[in-house]
């Protein structure tokens, strides 16, 4: 048997314990293991390489990933489809493992409605792929933004300011959520429950005049708040190949602090944790999780059981079908809202 892995989107801590587990399961029946680099690019364009042993030694405890990845989308060209098949076909794969997030898994589904024997793993810190509890990457991301907060925290009193805190979380707030519960964070916006200015005012008045003399305020950077306007020219100019904008570009965090300090008139600043929620080491939660999914994804072909994708229900690693679970979004649900909202 030879397999190839590859890792698309954006990277988080634990790719490098996926391929990892990948390869030495893969090794352990006799079977030739290909890492495909850059994402989808790297099958387009044949950018493969033979693994080996010493590849994957002594990267699961590091960050990002050593096959590189992109935000290649396949499926805008039919010519791309084409050349990636060819590739497969080239290289004689008997089955492709891709590690991505929605896009990557999108284009995945799509190439197994074309014969090409591939199987999914879930990979986002935004936590939003249905069907899975948690994906590879989100543990270590929202440990990151609670230890954040646990910082600010001490700089807000002591100065007496109001802090906006701006996490990742394109279509959900599951980041915001979880961190902010976490780090107990005084108020949470996030793009599943449209908030205002007025509001989170209305909050830190509250809390001022209960004696916190110091807010934190968490909001996901595609947040929906009320009297803010923050999807610019700019941000819209800069789109990748799946269609999304430079969310990071929008400048959340900044306006809203501004729209704070101008209606309290308490000193207000605002911190952008931006790409050091992907980076680092990753977790003992998120090295076990990877370490599983890679394992059972490899099993799966081994069984022949091919267009499925790998998920944690419980504390049990199982699979789905991919085309259940693509191009779909798992959002915050309204329980934990009301959980988070109890400590505000």
């Amino acid at each position: 048997m030879r397999i190839a892995v590859l890792t698309g989107g954006g990277d988080v801590p634990g790719l490098n314990a996926a391929i990892r587990a990948v390869a030495r399961r893969a090794f352990d029946y006799g079977w030739e293991v290909y890492g495909i680099y850059d994402g989808w690019r790297g099958l387009r364009d044949g950018i493969i390489g033979l693994l080996d042993r010493s590849d994957v030694s002594g990267i699961l405890h590091r960050g990002g990933t050593i096959l590189g990845s992109s935000r290649t989308n396949l499926t805008r060209r039919a010519e791309d489809m084409e050349q990636a098949i060819s590739v497969a076909t080239e290289f004689g794969l008997d089955g492709i493992i891709a590690i991505g997030g929605d896009d990557t898994l999108g284009v995945c589904a799509e190439l197994t409605k074309l014969g090409v024997p591939a199987v999914g793993i879930p990979k986002t810190m935004d936590n939003d792929i249905p069907g899975t509890d948690y994906c590879i990457g989100f543990n270590t991301a929202v440990s990151t933004v609670a230890d954040a907060l646990d910082k600010l925290h001490t700089t807000a009193e002591s100065h007496h300011r109001v802090i906006v805190v701006e996490v990742m979380g394109r279509y959900t707030g599951w980041v915001a959520i979880m961190g902010g519960l976490a780090g107990g964070a005084d108020y949470i916006a996030i793009p599943e429950k449209p908030s205002s200015i007025a509001d989170i005012c209305q909050h830190i008045h509250r809390r001022w005049e209960m004696g916190k003399k110091f807010s934190i305020v968490i909001v996901a950077e595609a947040a929906k708040i009320a009297e803010i306007h923050a999807t610019d020219e700019e941000a819209e100019e800069h789109k990748d190949q799946f269609g999304h904008v430079r969310l990071d570009m929008r400048g959340l965090a900044s306006t809203v602090a501004r729209a704070i300090q101008d209606r309290t008139g308490f000193e207000t600043r605002f911190v952008v944790l931006g790409h050091v929620q992907r980076g680092g080491s990753p977790t003992v939660f998120d090295r076990l999780l990877a370490t599983r999914m890679g394992v059972y994804a490899v099993d799966l072909i081994k069984q022949g059981k091919f267009a499925r994708m790998v998920v944690l229900r419980g504390d049990k690693i199982t699979d789905v079908p991919l085309a259940q679970v693509a191009h779909k979004r798992r959002e915050v649900d309204k329980e934990l809202c009301d959980l988070a909202e109890l400590f505000y």
